[in-house]
């Protein structure tokens, strides 16, 4: 992983050092990632831990490990699938007429996510981000916000959607990735519902290793913000991403002094609370640079005297269509548990499975008809 993601950033650090110090600098090699090489390297490394901890026995088939690590429907995006949730798995390769079912079910509803709302989101998420930011008005720096958050959730959940369903398909069972994250009351919740693949992965192999909270409170701090700034280099070698993961981690370590404050809040306010928290981060995980990404939130919470709304054509040119307002809207009530719209209900009800031809054909049919749009994570 080092050598394939991170030696040209760790290169471009050191040359900065070397052009202060009049020394020549060193020749970045310029290596191409692999699709998906965090996820399955993590895939690998929880199998090499857990047999060294002798928490599950060793896969004396080639064969049979190799299938596990290079599982093609989560290969390039997640889940990310420990070896104890499969191992069972590897060797019954029985066809369930159930699991089918219900395997479709789940892989109808990620493409619907992906194709209407994370695809129409990712849209508007585009024009804007791409934009000179000393241009963007105080109105739209919030719309490319809201319009980003709505994508980066609904396209990776969507394809964990996709990889959950095509795995029950083959009789793989793998475990929950998202968990409405939206509808948090606290920092600590949203990431027990975003992403767990990776959290509980994070947690098991690094924070109780380190020490987790049985030891001092300083120690534990450290460890969680040292947990966080590893997660926002996992997502990517550049400095917003560490700055991600270090927002995060300050968030968590302060709810350590203000956790008792945010549970008394309205469940509206703590929700809010979160929500803001949460849009500030995705600003710097989108932004192309640290320097963009600064001057945009300072443009979302001060203003910007220079524009006003009604001046920034791209949004009215190829944003604001009937269609993205609606599907905006429709991605904000979805981010939100709606009981007849669970997969339990959409699966045995007839209605529910109307709706699921619907989706399955509207999205079919839409993503033939529109260009194509990589999966987010496709590049982590």
């Amino acid at each position: 992983m080092f050598i394939y993601k991170y030696l040209d950033f760790a290169l471009s650090n050191i040359n900065i050092l070397c052009n202060l110090l009049s020394i020549p600098e060193i020749p970045l090699p310029g290596i191409a990632l692999p699709i998906g090489i965090s996820f399955y390297c993590f895939q690998a490394m929880s199998y090499t831990i857990d047999v060294y901890r002798k928490e599950v026995d060793v896969q004396k088939s080639l064969f049979n490990l190799a299938l596990y690590i290079s599982l093609f429907p989560q290969l390039v995006a997640g889940p990310i699938v420990r070896y104890s949730t499969i191992c069972s798995e590897l060797n019954d390769r029985s066809l369930n007429v159930n699991n089918v079912y219900e395997g479709l079910v789940r892989f109808s509803i990620g493409l619907a996510k992906k194709v209407f709302i994370a695809d129409n989101m990712g849209f508007i998420a585009d024009h804007i981000f791409i934009t000179e930011v000393g241009t963007i008005p105080q109105f739209w720096a919030w719309m490319g916000c809201i319009a980003y958050s709505l994508q980066i959730y609904y396209d990776f959940s969507a394809y964990s959607d996709m990889a959950i369903g095509l795995g029950r398909i083959f009789n793989f069972h793998f475990l929950e990735n998202f968990n409405f994250p939206y509808c948090s009351l606290s920092i600590k919740e949203f990431w027990r519902r975003w992403h767990i693949s990776l959290s509980s992965w994070l947690r098991d192999y690094l924070y109780i290793p380190l020490g987790g909270n049985r030891i001092s409170a300083g120690r534990t701090l450290i460890n969680q913000f040292i947990v966080f700034l590893v997660c926002g280099l996992w997502h990517g070698a550049a400095w917003n991403f560490i700055l991600w993961g270090v927002w995060h981690g300050f968030g968590l370590i302060s709810e350590r002094f203000t956790g008792k404050f945010i549970s008394r809040l309205p469940k509206l306010f703590a929700n809010a609370y979160v929500l803001l928290f949460v849009m500030i981060g995705w600003v710097l995980f989108r932004a192309p640079d640290l320097s963009y990404a600064l001057e945009y939130l300072k443009i979302m919470f001060f203003g910007n005297s220079s524009y006003n709304m009604y001046s920034f054509i791209p949004a009215w040119e190829y944003c604001i269509t009937i269609s993205n307002v609606l599907f905006m809207c429709l991605g904000i009530v979805f981010s939100y548990p709606i009981k007849i719209f669970s997969f339990s209900y959409l699966q045995n009800k007839l209605l529910g499975i109307f709706i699921l031809m619907l989706l399955f054909i509207g999205s079919y049919v839409f993503s033939m008809t529109s260009s194509f749009s990589p999966f987010i994570y496709f590049r982590f």
